[in-house]
Formats: C-alpha cells, sequence, structure tokens
C-alpha cells in the first residue's frame, strides 16, 4: 500500500499518483514537518470518528512529517477496520480518507446436520466471522476450508461447502454456508495381512473401529478416524509386545475409498517376528546403593514372555523412584539383548541419576479467578526443599480434585547458571464453577420428581462452597442451603453448615395421607488423617414432626402418644470415609469405604444410629469389571427408649435389593405400611461388560446383577433364611439427558407377601 503527500493546495490523488508515475525514477514527493492545526475524516459510514482519532499516533498541534504519516496509516490498517486509508495534506490540515470494510450483518447455515448450529457459530466468530465483524473473504474462505475439512474427520468425503455473500445496503454483507452433507461414508471392510499367531477376528475385536453393528448408530464405530486408527494400531502393537513379540511392526496401512465416496477399506499389513521369553533381568548403572531396592520394583518376570507393559511399568517406576531422592532427571532405558536362535531375551535396565536437585520456586499460572493460596495449600512439594517426585505428582492430584480447573500441568524448570535447583510451574486452566440447575427425574418408584439448585463451587475464587438445593419426589422431598470451606484451619480442616427442610412418607398400600417432616440444621468438621483418609465430626438439632389423621400407621400413632408429636434430636456424628475409586461416575477399579456413627444423648429422641459399607470395583481384562457392595445398618433405642420409628433403615429398589418393591423390605405395621426396621443388610455384585458393538465405551454397558438384604425391626432376630435374593441383568447408561439405569429380573428367595417389581429404572436430566 503506497500514500502519497501532496503539498498545499490540495491535489486530487490521482494527479499525484500520474505525477509520481512520469517520476518513477525520483525520489517520492515528501512534505515539509509542519504543526497540525486540523485532522478531518472523510468516507466514514459506520465507525465512529473517536476510533479513528484514537488510533492516530498524532494529535492536533503535534508536528506532522512523513515517518508520523506512515505511522498513521499502520496503525488504521491494524485495526482491520478499513479497507483502504489515504492521507493528504491541504494546508495544515490533515485530510484522513478511509474506505470502510464491508461488516457482517448475519451468518446463516443451509442444510446442517452434522454439527451443532451455535457451537460452530461460535467456533466462526472466533475465527473473524461473525455478526458485526468486518468482512475478509479471505478468513472466509479458509473458514468454508477448515469446515470442509472437519466434515472429512467424520467420514463425510462427499460433503461440499459453498460460500455465498450477499452485499446488504450501508455497506454489509450476509454470509451464508451452504452444506450438502450427503452420507457418510462406512467402514465396509478391515483386513489384516501377516497374522498368524491370533486369529483376525481376534485382532479385529480390540479396535475402536469396527465395519457395524447394531449399536454403531450411536457409537459412530463405522466411521473412519485416522486418529482412532493411529489408537487401534498402538493397541494392535500393545497386544502382541504384551505377549512376546518384541520385534512386531506394522508395515503399512492403507485406506481405500469407493468411487462414489460411501465404502471404505482398511488393510493392515504386520510383521509378527518370533515370541521371545525373559530369561533374565539386569540392573546396569547407577543405582545410589539401593539395587535391592530398585530390584523389588521390577515387574518383569523371568520364565515369562517379554511384556512391553512390564518393562514400560519397571521403567516408570524406577523414575518415580529416582524423584523420591531428588533426582528430578534421572534416565533410566531399556535394552533388550535378543538370541533369537532361542527365542531367548535378557532385558537390560541401564540407570543414569543424573544430579540431584531442589526446588527453588514454586509458581502458579494460569489462575485468572482462584487465588494463588487456594492452589498453594494443596502442594505437598515445598520450596527450598529436595525434589520428591511423590509429593509432586500428590500436589498436582490434589489440586486436579479441586474440581476447578479444565487442566493441571506441572512444569519443571532448570534454573539458569545453578546445576542442582528447579523452579515448578503449576498451569492451570479455569473452568466455570458455578452452577444454576433445573432438573427433573423419573423413577419407577418416586415417579415424577423435580429439582433445582444454585451452587458455587468456588466462591468468589476462595475455595469456599456455597449452595442451594431444592429437590421433590413422591416419597422424599427436601430444600437444603449448605456452605463449606474447606480450609477452616491452616491445616487443612473443613468446616460445613447445613440447613435444611425434609419431608418423608413410608411406602404404604392403603396409600394413607400422611408424612414426617422434619426441618434442622447441623455443623460438622473434616479432619484429614492421610491423603486418602477424612475423619468427620458434627452436631446438629432437628425436629421431626409426625403429621397425620386417625388413619395415622399404627406403629406412629403409638409414638406419637407416648412420645408427642414433635419429637427433638441433637445428633452428635462421626465418621470417615476413604475413596480410592478410579472414578465416581463409571469406576473400573478401586475401593470406595466409609462409616458413619449418629449419637443422639440430649433431646426427646435418644439413641444410636451406624452405617457402613464398602465397595471394590475389579477389573477383569480391558472390557470386565466386577463391582462388589456391601452395606451394614444397625440402630439403638437409649435410656431405656425405642429407636425412633423415624430414624428406620429401608431395603428395595434400586440401590438395594432391585426386584422388590422401593423401600418394601422389613416389618410391615397392621395397617399395612412399610415402617422398616432398625438393622439393614444390602449384598450387591454386579459384572459389568459392554454392549455388542459399542466397543470399550464404558458409559454404555450391560450388567448382571444378584443382590441380597433385608430390614429387621428391634425384637427380630437376623438369620440368613429371611434374607431376599434377587438377580437379573440391567442397562447402565451415562446418556446425553442424565444418567439411566434400568433392571429387569426375578426373585430368587421371598415370601409370599412381598411386592415384586421386575422392570425398575431411573433417569435424571438438566435443562
Amino acid at each position: 500500500m503506497h500514500s502519497f503527500f501532496c503539498p498545499s493546495p490540495l491535489r486530487p490523488v490521482a494527479a499525484c499518483v500520474a505525477v509520481v508515475c512520469g517520476l518513477a525514477a525520483l525520489p517520492a514527493l515528501a512534505v515539509e514537518p509542519f504543526t497540525l492545526k486540523d485532522i478531518r475524516i472523510e468516507g466514514l459510514q459506520r465507525t465512529d470518528p473517536g476510533t479513528v482519532f484514537a488510533a492516530l499516533p498524532f494529535r492536533i498541534g503535534d508536528t506532522y512529517n512523513d515517518e508520523k504519516g506512515a505511522a498513521g496509516l499502520r496503525a488504521l490498517f491494524a485495526t482491520g477496520l478499513f479497507k483502504d486509508v489515504r492521507m493528504e495534506v491541504e494546508g495544515d490540515v490533515l485530510v484522513v480518507i478511509a474506505e470502510e470494510r464491508a461488516v457482517i450483518s448475519s451468518v446463516n447455515f443451509i442444510g446442517l446436520k452434522e454439527f451443532d448450529k451455535d457451537t460452530l457459530t461460535k467456533s466462526l466468530k472466533d475465527a473473524g466471522i461473525g455478526e458485526g465483524l468486518p468482512f475478509d473473504r479471505a478468513v472466509v474462505d479458509r473458514a468454508e476450508q477448515e469446515i470442509k475439512r472437519q466434515y472429512l474427520t467424520r467420514s463425510l468425503y462427499g460433503a461440499e461447502v459453498v460460500t455465498t455473500i450477499t452485499p446488504l445496503e450501508r455497506n454489509r454483507v450476509d454470509v451464508t454456508f451452504t452444506m450438502t452433507e450427503g452420507e457418510a461414508a462406512k467402514i465396509k471392510d478391515i483386513r489384516i495381512v501377516g497374522a498368524k499367531a491370533f486369529s483376525e477376528s481376534t485382532l479385529l475385536g480390540l479396535f475402536e473401529q469396527s465395519t457395524g453393528g447394531w449399536l454403531t448408530w450411536y457409537t459412530k464405530a463405522d466411521r473412519y478416524s485416522r486418529t482412532k486408527l493411529n489408537a487401534d494400531l498402538e493397541t494392535l502393537r500393545a497386544y502382541y509386545t504384551n505377549r512376546g513379540y518384541l520385534e512386531f511392526a506394522v508395515e503399512s496401512t492403507q485406506v481405500t475409498i469407493s468411487p462414489d465416496k460411501q465404502d471404505i477399506s482398511i488393510t493392515i499389513s504386520v510383521r509378527e517376528g518370533q515370541r521371545y521369553t525373559v530369561t533374565a533381568v539386569r540392573l546396569e548403572g547407577d543405582y545410589l546403593g539401593r539395587d535391592q531396592e530398585f530390584k523389588d520394583l521390577v515387574r518383569i518376570k523371568p520364565g515369562e514372555p517379554y511384556r512391553a507393559e512390564d518393562v514400560a511399568q519397571t521403567t516408570r517406576q524406577f523414575t518415580e523412584r529416582f524423584g523420591l531422592f531428588g533426582y528430578a532427571f534421572a534416565r533410566v532405558e531399556q535394552r533388550p539383548e535378543i538370541d533369537r536362535a532361542s527365542g531367548q531375551v535378557v532385558v537390560v535396565l541401564n540407570a543414569e541419576p543424573q544430579r540431584r536437585v531442589y526446588v527453588r520456586r514454586v509458581n502458579v499460572a494460569g489462575n485468572t479467578r482462584t487465588r494463588d493460596e487456594v492452589v498453594r495449600r494443596e502442594f505437598r512439594q515445598f520450596e527450598s526443599a529436595w525434589y520428591d517426585g511423590q509429593k509432586i505428582k500428590l500436589s498436582r492430584d490434589r489440586v486436579d480434585r479441586l474440581g476447578y480447573f479444565k487442566e493441571v500441568n506441572i512444569e519443571t524448570n532448570e534454573v539458569a547458571g545453578t546445576a542442582d535447583q528447579v523452579d515448578l510451574t503449576i498451569n492451570v486452566v479455569e473452568k466455570p464453577t458455578g452452577n444454576l440447575m433445573l432438573g427433573a427425574g423419573f423413577s419407577s418408584a418416586d415417579k415424577l420428581a423435580l429439582t433445582g439448585s444454585i451452587k458455587q463451587e468456588n466462591v468468589f475464587g476462595s475455595g469456599n462452597y456455597l449452595g442451594i438445593e431444592v429437590n421433590t419426589s413422591k416419597y422424599n422431598r427436601n430444600i437444603v442451603f449448605s456452605t463449606v470451606d474447606p480450609y477452616f484451619t491452616v491445616d487443612g480442616i473443613s468446616r460445613a453448615f447445613d440447613v435444611y427442610y425434609r419431608t418423608s412418607k413410608p411406602l404404604n398400600s392403603q396409600g394413607v395421607d400422611y408424612e414426617l417432616s422434619t426441618p434442622g440444621a447441623s455443623i460438622r468438621f473434616g479432619v484429614p488423617f492421610s491423603e486418602y483418609d477424612t475423619v468427620f465430626f458434627g452436631v446438629g438439632v432437628e425436629s421431626t414432626n409426625i403429621k397425620g389423621t386417625g388413619a395415622l400407621p399404627n406403629s406412629y400413632l403409638l409414638y406419637r402418644e407416648e412420645f408427642g408429636q414433635r419429637s427433638l434430636t441433637v445428633p452428635f456424628t462421626l465418621g470417615w470415609a476413604r475413596d480410592q475409586r478410579d472414578s465416581a461416575l463409571v469406576p473400573t477399579n478401586g475401593s470406595y469405604k466409609r462409616v458413619n456413627v449418629e449419637l443422639s444423648t440430649l433431646g426427646d429422641a435418644r439413641y444410636v444410629r451406624a452405617n457402613a459399607q464398602y465397595q471394590r470395583y475389579i477389573p477383569l481384562g480391558t472390557q470386565f469389571t466386577l463391582g462388589l457392595n456391601s452395606e451394614v445398618g444397625w440402630g439403638k433405642g437409649l435410656g431405656g427408649r425405642p429407636f425412633p420409628i423415624f430414624k428406620n433403615f429401608y431395603g428395595g429398589g434400586l440401590g438395594s435389593v432391585r426386584v422388590f418393591d422401593q423401600s418394601s423390605l422389613g416389618p410391615v405395621d397392621v395397617t399395612g405400611t412399610y415402617i422398616g426396621g432398625n438393622r439393614r443388610i444390602n449384598l450387591n455384585a454386579e459384572l459389568y461388560v459392554p454392549v455388542p458393538g459399542a466397543g470399550n465405551d464404558k458409559t454404555l454397558r450391560i450388567f448382571g446383577f444378584t443382590d441380597a438384604g433385608n430390614v429387621w425391626g428391634e425384637h427380630e432376630s437376623i438369620d440368613a433364611s429371611s434374607l431376599r435374593v434377587s438377580a437379573g441383568i440391567g442397562l447402565s447408561w451415562i446418556s446425553p439427558v442424565g444418567p439411566l439405569k434400568l433392571s429387569f429380573g426375578s426373585p430368587i428367595r421371598k415370601e409370599r407377601n412381598d411386592r415384586i417389581q421386575k422392570f425398575q429404572f431411573q433417569i435424571g436430566t438438566a435443562f
């Protein structure tokens, strides 16, 4: 872009251009420096003149020269608002002539089905294409090509995208993307050539991608993706190298598409090599005089086939162990010594601990909202202390478990000019921690339940929790106000306040109208005794009102006549929890344990109530998971008083013994009301398997279950013959509208008057 500065009187631009073209060999015309008396803007239609004045690097009264003119042109073009800008001098007045870019009036999509419109609109706006933004044809063309590329990633090889620009009055344009998506190309055939040790069907069963099945409409596993294919090839490689084939290689991969762009064929050529057995493991290098300690970490077993997974795990544990002693940059390399004649291999592990270092400084970056102290107090690696890899990993995990960040990463940087110092930088990416939710749930027991909540997990970046929850269902309703300070003390003791109002209706076969209402409040503290164990204790006060008419169940009527309609309770609570599951939503490994004791020695109701639970998830291969759960509840009245009936345990239904109606196990009142009991046992076993055709998708799983349990009253004896037992199958799905769980089964052991509900389900959604 050339600009020409013409001396007064004002000369037409064309004349300036003609003069310059005619005198091309001469130096460009220059303007003598002068003091600006005025700046005049011409050509603006929508842009505010103040925007131009703000961008110019000079003001009225400044000395103007060619350098300042060039800087002004650069500044105005940098705004992105103008297609062309010229500057002319008229006496001591500068005239800025601007030709504005067209502005995008709207962005429209025709034929869009594969992508979400709102998401695509936001992505385009981030790229510079959106309502009210300057129009740039080059940016639009790049966006069109990117949309086409995204269609290819979803196997829509026949998709076409045509961009139409429609001029409007006042220098505006409409941008319209017209999509012809067509049908997605499907994987018609996958072949593995060169496999001899394992059947082709076995190897293809490892792949996420497949040739189709009855659930591929949901999993889209029959759509080709280069990224997924690469992941499948890594899975294939791991399968072989974990079974002794350490020289296994994928020699080539051919992907062909039919002329009509609807069918894809994949051919994978592999070289298996021979199978090797490990005869010995040898340690070389410097192990800090702790050779035996490192040998105990070795997972490679002589006499068994070579397993790359065991080798990788061993080297990783070696590196982590070096980190415990301050060697942040230790190198551990494995070198197989192969004897092809005998099919044997010696695994050599060579270690170079490098140098020991300590942490000079711990920095926090990326926290735009959360205070530094909220992140720092989770750190177990301290400044000016020796580098400890285990403490650093624990620190990262603790920060991640806060739930305030989308990403948490720790960088280790050497300090320039030193040989024994590093700086740690924990990089976080903030995510929204507030939640305004309206929800609905439907279950075979509670029917329609409405919920609503306002929650803020990180109030003002302090790490404190504040929430209000409302829940309503046929049998249970509540409103709860809660606040939690996770670091009430500098030692990490948490404090929580709850204020609540709950109502419940025990299951009654005659549909009598009565309920228990319980307003209350509590305070509790959580004391971390280790990185995984927390002990809770607290105290509360609540008042239970037994509401009802003359049709009130006899057991409730008798309790009310003896102790009054209202019962004041002052419960003290003590509990312990340890959660070591790999996921709270779809666990496949680990355990969960908890014990809770509630004791009331003051007020009208005096009792002790205890509940203990143990869960264990055992992975059976890569696709199957066995889940075990046991829960025991026990309660007893104190001071010669009976156990309060409104503190009874209930059993039956989802979360307890399936197939039996919700809360229908245990003693029955003379009026037919299921009143629960002061003792309860639940035993559950579930075997989770992937849905055929869904690959390894753990959000959609089939399970077989066996449940056993019951509830007993205060004067009933507990024996195995009174346990109710059921078995069946079910489906667990983390669906787009919320968690769904349904089961169908039959009772194995039941009594004549038990209420049976073979099909049970529950679904929740937020909208």
